[in-house]
């Protein structure tokens, strides 16, 4: 791993889309209960974005997510499975994931994406991209039990993540990377970027075919 375990906001405007909607408002949330003794630790401030595919892929494409968005659920589980099959696993493409808490909730839109991240600093890109998946296919049902009971599914303390969510560990990484998205010219969730240029859902019926022309244009030119 690139970081080491445990060592602003921007105004947000309208969605970024005019036929797929994003997300921009706030909802409500909930708790939970655990026999964990969590202690809270120091604030990571640095780690690197989750990767997934080549390194020396040709393209790059970047997601701007909230965990609590319902349109970067289904982004998640509906194209970023289709983006994998079609271009990660053949080394044409690889896709960053970045956070961009609106927050949609005020509460799970960072303890989820800080849980995400402890679960990337304590195991691997790939288990956070398990571990993602995961939560969305929850969202809805978020609670410290399923932060917990998730991250203990892919391996990772569930007490540990826990805390993480509870306490807000990786917050200063999520606000990072929030700031960095809003410098970009991030709106609304989900944000996508193919080699740089923010893909443009107008019109659109669902994300993937708008994405997949993004990604055969960039390789044509590539």
């Amino acid at each position: 791993m690139d970081s080491t375990r445990r060592t602003l906001l921007a105004a947000v405007g309208g969605a970024t889309t005019t036929g797929l909607a994003g997300c921009t408002g706030v909802l409500g949330g909930g708790g939970g209960g655990s026999d964990c003794d969590l202690q809270e630790e120091e604030p990571v401030t640095s780690m690197p974005n989750p990767v997934m595919g080549d390194d020396d892929a040709p393209v790059t494409v970047k997601a701007w997510e909230d965990f609590a968005c319902p349109h970067c659920q289904t982004f998640s589980l509906e194209a970023l499975p289709k983006i994998e099959e079609n271009y990660v696993s053949s080394g044409d493409a690889k896709f960053e994931h970045h956070d961009f808490p609106i927050p949609v909730d005020d509460k799970w839109s960072w303890a989820v994406a800080s849980a995400a991240r402890g679960v990337q600093d304590a195991t691997d890109d790939g288990t956070f991209f398990e571990y993602a998946h995961a939560m969305f296919e929850n969202q809805g049902k978020y609670s410290m039990n399923v932060v917990q009971n998730q991250a203990s599914e892919v391996g990772a303390d569930g007490c540990s993540i826990r805390g993480d969510a509870k306490f807000g560990t990786y917050r200063p990484v999520l606000e990072a990377d929030r700031q960095r998205g809003s410098s970009a010219g991030v709106r609304g969730t989900p944000a996508i970027f193919v080699d740089g240029q923010q893909v443009d859902f107008s019109g659109a019926s669902s994300f993937y075919p708008p994405i997949e022309s993004a990604i055969e244009s960039a390789l044509s030119q590539g």
